[in-house]
Parts: C-alpha cells; structure tokens; sequence
C-alpha cells in the first residue's frame, strides 16, 4: 500500500471524491500543514493555524497510480482558487499536494505543470506542492461525513 495526501478545499468532498475509486483502500480526513499540534475542527476554523482540511489516501499501486489520484484531484476542484473553494475561503480551504516522496514530488510537479501548458485555466494555478508533514486525524464526525448521511457530494466546481 501507499499513501498520498490531498486539499482542495472542505475534506467531505475531497473524501467522498477518493473513496469511489478503485485501489483506494482507506482515506482518513485530517489536518496537515500547519503549526498547531493536535488541531481540532474549532482551532483550524480560526484561519490561524496554518492547517489545510485534507485527505490522506491508501491506496494499491498495482491497481491505482498516483498519476491516476493526480488527475482526480486536479479534475475536482478549482486550482486557481487562492485559500478557498466555492463559499468557503480561508487557509484551511486551500488548493496542495503534499508529497510523500521524491517520486510523488516530481510527479505532482510535472502534473501542474502540464496542466498549466494546457491553458485550462485563464488563471494562475495556486496550489502548493510541499512534502507532507504531520497528519492530524480529524474528529471522528468528519470522517466519511457525506457517506454517513447518504450524500454522494457537496463539490461546487
């Protein structure tokens, strides 16, 4: 198994997103990338830990390549948006990959790059591509939230 971790925005979506796809075998929904030790949902909703709502994704590389999860992340949110997507804005909203290796770096590089020479964007795309850091596992009534109430998304694109 391997790992790869995600924000675009609020992590139910995200979640729901990842979970559908065959070879992901878990995702877990959390905080990473700020400076708060053991953030909760109240502390990373102040915009001033530095934490990104994210989604760490298992997943088995003989049936899902990381190119593959590159592409559903770019196909499901807006990149271009700087700390927000749709209603929601705020630090913890923002557009990153964060890499678990130096393969998953230069994959995810060249990735944005691709799509930035593609011009599918009029805008700039902001996402961050950092190596991940420590992942804080969010409130258990965050996790598979959509799934729990029988919804199948709550993306705006």
């Amino acid at each position: 198994m391997a790992k790869a971790t995600f924000a675009a925005g609020c992590f139910w979506g995200v979640e729901a997103t990842f979970r559908q796809l065959p070879g992901v075998s878990s995702t877990l929904v959390g905080y990473t990338g700020g400076s708060l030790e053991n953030p909760t949902y109240k502390d990373v909703c102040t915009d001033t830990t530095g934490h990104a709502e994210a989604v760490e994704v298992e997943y088995d590389p003989a049936k899902l390549s990381y190119d593959k999860l590159l592409e559903v992340f770019w196909e499901n949110h807006d990149p271009t948006q700087l700390n927000r997507q749709g209603p929601d804005f705020g630090k913890q909203y923002r557009s990153a990959i964060f890499f678990h290796d130096a393969e998953q770096e230069a994959a995810a590089k060249a990735s944005k790059e691709a799509l930035e020479k593609s011009r599918h964007y009029s805008k700039p795309i902001m996402t961050q591509i950092v190596p991940a850091v420590k992942f804080y596992e969010a409130e258990d009534y965050h996790q598979q939230y959509l799934e729990k109430r029988g919804l199948a998304s709550c993306h705006i694109k």
